[in-house]
């Protein structure tokens, strides 16, 4: 009965283990609110590397930031999904259209300033287009 209780708790260990190895992380971009949100609720990583997994968007960030952002994040493998404020996205929208890639999953979310629009939300409008729904 002890080797056989020794050996669950080494095996429950070893899967521990392993899914700390392989925890996908979340990444957000967002504005200065939604990322606080976001790190409040534990999503918040910073690797060895000093490499983070948020970027705060304000009114001095470029297109050219946030694309550079976005690409680092989509690129990552131990980033599973990508949270970007919606008013955002609209900022690099051909890039996130032209993104075609299973995993990191992205999701348009809305911030407290700007409402959620559908019909900007690449998610929805591929859906739309493959169930044929017109408006």
């Amino acid at each position: 009965l002890l080797e056989g209780t020794l050996l669950l708790q080494r095996s429950a260990m070893a899967a521990k283990r392993s899914l700390e190895q392989h925890d996908a992380l979340i990444a957000v971009i967002g504005d200065e609110d939604t990322v606080t949100g976001m790190l409040l609720a534990g999503i918040g990583n910073v690797d060895a590397r000093r490499a983070s997994n948020f970027f705060i968007c304000d009114s001095k960030t470029t297109p050219g930031q946030v694309e550079q952002v976005f690409t680092r994040f989509t690129t990552r493998n131990d980033i599973a999904v990508v949270l970007i404020n919606q008013y955002i996205a609209t900022m690099i929208r051909p890039l996130i259209d032209a993104y075609e890639s299973t995993a990191p999953a992205i999701l348009e979310i809305p911030s407290k300033e700007h409402p959620y629009d559908p019909s900007q939300d690449a998610i929805h409008r591929r859906t739309k287009l493959l169930l044929g729904i017109r408006d």
